[in-house]
């Protein structure tokens, strides 16, 4: 680990992991293109960076939920790429995402005016995707409301402010694809594209597969597909396979020093609450994280639970057994209550490490279980979430470090 004397920890992003993450994702869905979805900051990979690597990879499509985000990224990548923003309230900025060429789902009737209004301020056609609610619940027009919209979409279309180009919709249950209601889902948005083509309005993009749809469903590959967490190397479908069944690879390693080694005795607490207790004379250490940074505090150990894994003296795939001799790499467990800037270690009674040695909270793993080395998922299991939430919410205060060559800009 390379820091600068102040950097205590950093999260490592592999720009040629996510580029090789989207050829895998290409190859799994072989008759669509695949829109790399990038929205916050690229799962927390660093929105710039991570687009342009997925465009390495072959992506065609950028998709990002804010309109705010839709233009940093036409900003990064420039006009090649298609990008799409879904999700806003009245009063977005739908000029501006018109004039930079962002495309823009409509997913309640109120937005088709809005749209327009701005497509007419900014002197183009707005290319609109409809997003139907085909059983999510969520964002999505409802059949019910699908020909009133597509009434005033027709409308629109003939005034020259729009032009209906795209039908959308997101699964519920993607990650089980056996359930019933993907089905279900599957047939109401076959509805919807008949609906939509009845009413005149030809389609060049039909999409609704995620990252689980997308390796796990190809009948709902249609034209596009929009994985995300699978583009940062992440199983969406981790009861089902890791990231190697899938050809992924995960693409952040957060690491961080050990900031204070110190021998205590046997029964000292550990941190708030004292879940914690020492069971030998042992050598505790902290590492300089916390949930100000994003480390989730359900992930603290001791009677709170297994607690987060953390790899001391070694890398990831240099994993000794958790209870190897003085000097090998093993896998810890988080000593008591995760705090707001800091976690605890308990070390063992021989352990050599000193203030300054690097230890690894998650890496480019398949798992404890496969590769003896947590990732993100594991953090996940250990924190009662998803790895989504483990990677996306890694705060500012981490420095993303960027390595590989996909994705940087060359002068």
């Amino acid at each position: 680990m390379s820091t600068t004397p102040d950097q205590s920890a950093r999260a490592v992003v592999d720009l040629d992991a996510i580029r090789d993450n989207v050829r895998a994702l290409r190859a799994a869905a072989p008759t669509a293109q695949v829109m790399a979805v990038v929205k916050a900051d690229a799962y927390g990979h660093g929105l710039a960076p991570a687009a342009r690597a997925a465009l390495a990879g072959g992506a065609t499509w950028l998709g990002a939920a804010h309109g705010t985000e839709a233009l940093a990224i036409r900003a990064a990548v420039g006009p090649a790429p298609r990008v799409l923003s879904w999700l806003y309230a009245p009063g977005a900025p739908f000029a501006e995402l018109v004039r930079q060429d962002v495309d823009i789902a409509v997913a309640a009737p109120w937005a088709l005016d809005e749209v327009a209004d701005g497509a007419r301020a900014a002197g183009r056609t707005a290319r609109v995707h409809l997003k139907v609610d085909t059983g999510l619940g969520r964002n999505g027009v409802t059949p019910e409301d699908l020909p009133a919209v597509l009434d005033r979409a027709a409308a629109l279309q003939a005034d020259g402010a729009l032009t209906v180009i795209g039908l959308m919709s997101h699964f519920a249950l993607a990650d089980e694809p056996d359930d019933p209601s993907v089905k279900m889902q599957t047939h109401a948005f076959e509805d919807a594209i008949r609906t939509v083509e009845a009413a005149g309005m030809p389609l060049e993009v039909r999409h609704i597969a995620n990252s689980a749809a997308t390796l796990t469903n190809p009948a709902a590959h249609y034209d596009l597909v929009r994985p995300g967490i699978a583009v940062y190397g992440l199983s969406p479908v981790p009861h089902l396979g890791a990231p190697g069944d899938y050809g992924l690879r995960p693409a952040m390693t957060l690491e961080a020093r050990l900031a204070t080694v110190k021998r205590v005795p046997a029964g000292r607490g550990v941190s708030y609450g004292h879940f914690y207790t020492t069971t030998q004379d042992t050598v505790l250490g902290v590492i300089p994280l916390g949930y100000g940074d994003g480390i989730p505090r359900h992930a603290s150990g001791g009677s709170l639970g297994p607690g987060g894994p953390v790899l001391v003296g070694g890398g990831v795939g240099d994993v000794a057994a958790p209870d190897a001799g003085l000097g090998t790499a093993r896998v810890l467990r988080i000593a008591g209550r995760v705090c707001m800037d800091q976690v605890m270690l308990d070390l063992g009674p021989y352990a050599p490490e000193q203030a300054g040695d690097v230890v690894t909270l998650f890496g480019a793993s398949d798992g404890l279980a496969r590769a003896g080395a947590p990732n993100a998922e594991d953090w996940a299991q250990a924190a009662g979430t998803i790895s989504y939430e483990i990677v996306t919410r890694l705060g500012a205060r981490v420095p993303r470090v960027y390595a590989g060559t996909a994705g940087k800009e060359t002068a």
